[in-house]
């Protein structure tokens, strides 16, 4: 009987974990970070409070460092339903609408009230709803920062510094415009293979914000840190159409609501360490300067021309009046 009593026991126990485990989501989210990083940080922080407010039905696994393929990759992975969450960066995201792509306009921004103002008003759910219409659904902006230039030749003071130095950028029309503009020799590269190339010498430079560079260790294969902020990026939370309508409405909400408290976080978070990093990465042997934004500015005029036949007059209008509105 006591023998019976245990086996008994056992399958219950057994049946109990299949129902948990058959009850349970899991849901996996990917970026192109290290987990040191702060995008990371409140990912899993995210995760935590998801897991915590569904009562254990969902929960995210987070993939840093392109673990999942390159964030171009993860995106189109995320479209075909193949990935259930991306952390994008803007300019992979602009392939599916230009309008992403006009909030990395040069010298755009001035703070993050303009940014707030900007993504998380009305052109943040225009650039939401071309998404939906391509198996995405946009639940926040995450930050990515202002983003400056480092280079192993030379300061970064004008424009013409610039001039047939070989850069890396994201696979981003927009900073390609920016630095073609601006007389660089730029060329993509994914995120995660850009500290083996320069540390090979395969590019002059790179341009990232100052977070980014102090978590990459880029300062042990750059020299000179030029601060331009010639451009904010955004990182949008993308949620797979397809993994989103297996979500019960609570459950949506839930996520949304997780996306958009630890996506404000990450913005904060953000915009204090690339204030302290700017004076850490020095102790670290980068050599810094101040780059003439005035200069810059103008030196990039031609690429608003551009991106006002690309998303429209009145697209381009409504954007630079929503940033002039906001002190």
């Amino acid at each position: 009987m006591k023998r019976m009593v245990i086996i008994m026991m056992t399958l219950l126990l057994l049946t109990i974990a299949g129902h948990g485990s058959a009850e349970t989501l899991v849901l996996k989210c990917g970026h192109s970070n290290p987990p040191s990083h702060p995008m990371h940080v409140q990912a899993e922080e995210l995760a935590a409070y998801v897991k915590e407010n569904t009562g254990g039905r969902i929960e995210i696994e987070i993939f840093p460092n392109e673990m999942l393929g390159s964030d171009k990759q993860m995106l189109e992975q995320v479209r075909m339903g193949a990935l259930d969450i991306h952390i994008a960066p803007q300019g992979v995201v602009s392939a599916y609408t230009p309008k992403m792509a006009a909030i990395g306009l040069p010298f755009l921004f001035q703070n993050y009230e303009q940014v707030a103002a900007v993504c998380d008003g009305k052109i943040g759910e225009q650039i939401g709803t071309d998404l939906s219409k391509n198996g995405m659904v946009l639940l926040f902006f995450w930050d990515n920062g202002f983003r400056h230039i480092t280079n192993n030749v030379k300061p970064i003071r004008k424009p013409e510094d610039l001039k047939g130095l070989k850069i890396r950028t994201p696979e981003d029309e927009m900073t390609l415009a920016i630095f073609k503009t601006l007389g660089a020799n730029p060329a993509p590269l994914p995120f995660s293979e850009l500290y083996m190339a320069l540390q090979q010498k395969v590019f002059d430079g790179q341009e990232n914000p100052s977070t980014n560079i102090f978590h990459s260790k880029f300062y042990e294969v750059q020299k000179f840190l030029s601060l331009t902020g010639h451009k904010y990026e955004t990182s949008p939370f993308i949620v797979s159409a397809k993994t989103w309508k297996k979500l019960s409405e609570e459950e949506q909400k839930v996520l949304t609501e997780g996306a958009i408290k630890f996506g404000i976080k990450n913005r904060a978070v953000f915009k204090a360490q690339d204030e302290k990093y700017n004076k850490e990465l020095g102790n670290l042997g980068m050599t810094i300067n101040q780059a003439d934004i005035p200069a810059f500015q103008t030196a990039s005029q031609p690429v608003y021309v551009e991106y006002r036949q690309k998303c429209g007059v009145a697209f381009i209008e409504e954007l630079t009046s929503t940033i002039k509105s906001t002190k």
